[in-house]
């Protein structure tokens, strides 16, 4: 979720989810003979995509981390229903993403190890520690928020090893571009299988996931496809129509429905199998969405700028989780009644809001380094 530099041709710009280096102010418009063309149908669905991921991704830690532990007194599920909700995206929310991320990380993959270790690897790794530190500090403030946390010195050195926190997805992509590199060689056939095996055994449970180990296992296979697949991918989004999106949308929710009522979520193979499916018509939505320029141009906008709102959302949500938890608790059913059903989109906007903003204070104080991996500057440090 790292914001994009521009590439050397035209049709191939990564998106944020695979640069560690990255302009800290967000573009509006070309700025260099080398950018794509603003509006890109490509990009445009690409970012899309990304912006409603991370909306997603911030909902749900609304949704388990805040909302589900008010003590709601209201007589109606709505919580439940959110509850409910939040978890049909999760086979969608992180394979999308990493999708994306291998989609746009195949240039990458095949300039020198030098520039892959420095640009990708070690520039992930040395993000991940930074706000590790930060979320450590953060969270200790704000006990009550229910998240994976390091209260010792052995916990956060496991952490920032071999059980990645909540900032996951950055330890992930940094794990995903060694293998992609080291195996970039062998047959995509020897190297998807492992992967889809890994998926599927880490889905069923059978390996031993504390943290957030099982996200790391079950998306490499996704990440891995997106760069293998690209060309087939990018074709996909081109020609995607209305016919597609109701096949691909259809055959989600029904594949949510059989697993729901079959109690299959462990059954082997069946959660990434789900999980393609979300894939699949997650790039169809995307891809269509980019008609609707009053919808998609936000959500691109938003999905240009993924970073901040990663690594920030988390200690903003806790301190808010702290101020709000008691007074709304202590709400009369009548008060409660008036924000239950509103309240997670409201908290998940406020929170994307003063991410944002925190990311702004931080770059007018020159606190650049957390964002990107400090050394020189060179626009084409990641080539």
């Amino acid at each position: 979720m790292i914001q994009q530099l521009t590439e050397s041709r035209p049709t191939e710009r990564e998106p944020d989810a695979t640069r560690v280096r990255f302009r800290h102010r967000q573009r509006t418009g070309p700025t260099s003979a080398t950018a794509p063309a603003a509006g890109s149908p490509r990009a445009q669905w690409a970012d899309a995509a990304k912006g409603v991921c991370i909306v997603l991704v911030v909902l749900w830690h609304v949704v388990v981390k805040d909302y589900l532990q008010i003590d709601w007194h209201i007589g109606v599920p709505v919580p439940g229903f959110w509850g409910t909700l939040g978890e049909q995206f999760l086979p969608l929310r992180m394979p999308l993403f990493f999708t994306i991320s291998g989609v746009f990380a195949a240039n990458a993959v095949q300039r020198p190890w030098r520039l892959v270790a420095r640009g990708r690897i070690a520039g992930f790794l040395y993000l991940y520690a930074v706000w590790l530190l930060i979320h450590t500090a953060v969270l200790a403030a704000a006990p009550q928020l229910p998240t994976d946390r390091a209260t010792s010195v052995l916990g956060l050195l496991e952490q920032l090893t071999v059980t990645p926190s909540n900032l996951w997805y950055l330890y992930a992509l940094a794990v995903y571009f060694t293998i992609a590199k080291a195996t970039r060689r062998l047959p995509r056939t020897l190297v998807l299988l492992p992967a889809a095996a890994l998926s599927a055994v880490a889905a069923a449970g059978l390996l031993d996931t504390p943290g957030n180990r099982a996200g790391l296992y079950q998306n490499l296979v996704f990440f891995l496809a997106g760069l293998y697949l690209r060309p087939q991918i990018e074709r996909w989004a081109a020609t995607a129509n209305h016919r597609r999106l109701v096949l691909t949308s259809g055959a989600y929710v029904l594949a949510l429905a059989a697993m729901a009522v079959t109690g299959a979520q462990q059954w082997f193979g069946v959660w990434p199998a789900v999980s393609v499916l979300a894939v699949i018509f997650g790039i169809t939505a995307a891809a269509r969405l980019t008609s609707w320029s009053a919808l998609s141009d936000p959500l691109a906008r938003l999905g240009r700028i993924t970073l901040p709102i990663y690594v920030i959302h988390m200690p903003v949500l806790a301190l808010l989780h702290r101020l709000l938890l008691v007074p709304v608790s202590g709400l009369g059913g009548s008060g409660q009644g008036l924000i239950v059903l509103g309240y997670p989109i409201l908290l998940t906007g406020l929170v994307i809001g003063l991410s944002l903003a925190v990311h702004r204070a931080l770059l007018a104080v020159r606190a650049g380094w957390l964002f990107a991996l400090p050394g020189r500057r060179r626009v084409e440090a990641a080539r």
